[in-house]
């Protein structure tokens, strides 16, 4: 079977990629274990903040439209807090000039919206059940042994498969990681008083807690802590749950009741050596993994599929090497800054040191107390989603 472009991996990042180069003239196959399934009546305990340029994207590919508006979230307002009970950084969509700050959305309903599109794109070949096995590169293309025996050849091979990748290792292409040793616990409750589209987020010692809104009065946690701890928050019973998720947000909400079992997943970071390279492209978690506190991974693969839709379409050889250079540069930025943010955050809040401590809330006091930079954060942290032509543009 031979393609233009196949894209190994239908997650968030790979699915976007395809719906992005829809009638495009480019023949496209992508390569994915297990098709999603159609959500329920129930909510998803994973959830995504979502900038208002990764949802004109998932716009302008058709897969926003398919999402229930009623199971989507305006944040109009962000409200951090440092851990020493009087320091804080407030973010407003109004003050920044923007619509939104961001939305949130279910994993699972994303997913499978994205997966409808694909379902009826003409120009792609969806292998599904399929595992890839073997890679071969050549000097004009790339081909892929299946382990049903078939094989697909195409100029480009895209790696979409998380951060295990396998067309990452495949392709002989190195990755630096390292684990935070903290756990993700994520949950829904329902809250006694209405969150009026506020996301809240708290850097405390025992790690960085954030509720974002739902519809009406439910919020989703993430609460980023030491697994220790992590494993303990697991544990409790949905009352003692609730009652430590309330308190460590200063009853901000009132009393909650608890929606969805907690869930969890480790914290890692990782970045890949290279995420291109002779007629392979990494993007999403297979390309790099950040830190969930600055609410942006979900964004950062969407970026990126963006901007290699944004170059591929019209490409008369989709794994130009040149191409693939242009790539490399147009998500150098936003990659470098997500992973220095993130960092840098992490490890500040981390320290238990008395001047570390001052520093870090004399910090978000000075920012907050200064709209200037306020204002260039916000609009900073909208744009992470923007593909290559809008930023050539802009």
């Amino acid at each position: 079977m031979d393609f233009d472009v196949v894209i190994v991996g239908g997650g968030l990042a790979g699915a976007s990629l395809a719906a992005g180069l829809a009638e495009c003239g480019l023949r496209l196959a992508l390569i994915e274990r297990k098709a999603p399934a159609a959500p329920g009546p129930e909510w998803d305990s994973r959830v995504y903040t979502l900038t208002p340029a990764s949802i004109a994207y998932l716009d302008a590919i058709g897969a926003w439209p398919r999402i229930d508006a009623a199971r989507v979230t305006p944040i109009y307002d962000m409200r951090v807090f440092g851990d020493d009970g009087g320091s804080r950084l407030d973010f407003s969509a109004y003050e920044s000039g923007v619509p939104k700050l961001a939305a949130t959305v279910e994993s699972g309903r994303l997913h499978h919206a994205l997966w409808q599109g694909l379902e009826r794109q003409r120009n792609l070949a969806l292998l599904c059940p399929a595992v890839p096995s073997k890679l071969g590169i050549a000097e004009d293309r790339v081909e892929i042994g299946l382990e049903d025996g078939s094989a697909v050849a195409a100029k480009l091979a895209v790696g979409a498969d998380g951060a295990d990748s396998w067309l990452r290792r495949a392709a002989g292409i190195g990755a630096r990681s390292e684990s935070y040793a903290q756990l993700g616990i994520v949950a829904n409750f329902a809250c006694a008083r209405a969150h009026r589209n506020i996301a809240y987020q708290w850097f405390r010692r025992d790690g960085v807690l954030a509720y974002l809104p739902l519809p009406d009065r439910r919020i989703s946690i993430v609460w980023s802590t030491p697994e220790a701890r992590g494993r303990e928050l697991l544990a409790l019973e949905p009352v003692a749950l609730c009652r430590r998720v309330a308190g460590a947000g200063g009853e901000a909400l009132g009393a909650l009741e608890s929606l969805t079992a907690p869930a969890a997943f480790p914290l890692n970071r990782m970045l890949a050596s290279r995420i291109g390279q002779k007629r392979i492209a990494l993007i999403g978690d297979a390309a790099h993994v950040v830190h969930p506190l600055a609410g942006q991974g979900a964004n950062l693969g969407l970026g990126d599929a963006h901007a290699l839709a944004d170059l591929l379409r019209g490409a008369p050889d989709p794994g130009d090497r040149l191409l693939l250079r242009r790539f490399v540069r147009a998500r150098a930025e936003d990659i470098l800054a997500l992973r220095w943010v993130t960092d840098a955050l992490f490890r500040m809040f981390e320290a238990n040191y008395r001047i570390a401590a001052r520093i870090r809330n004399s910090g978000l006091n000075l920012v907050n107390s200064n709209p200037v930079i306020k204002t260039l954060l916000a609009r900073r942290a909208v744009a992470v989603g923007e593909g290559l032509h809008h930023k050539e543009t802009s």
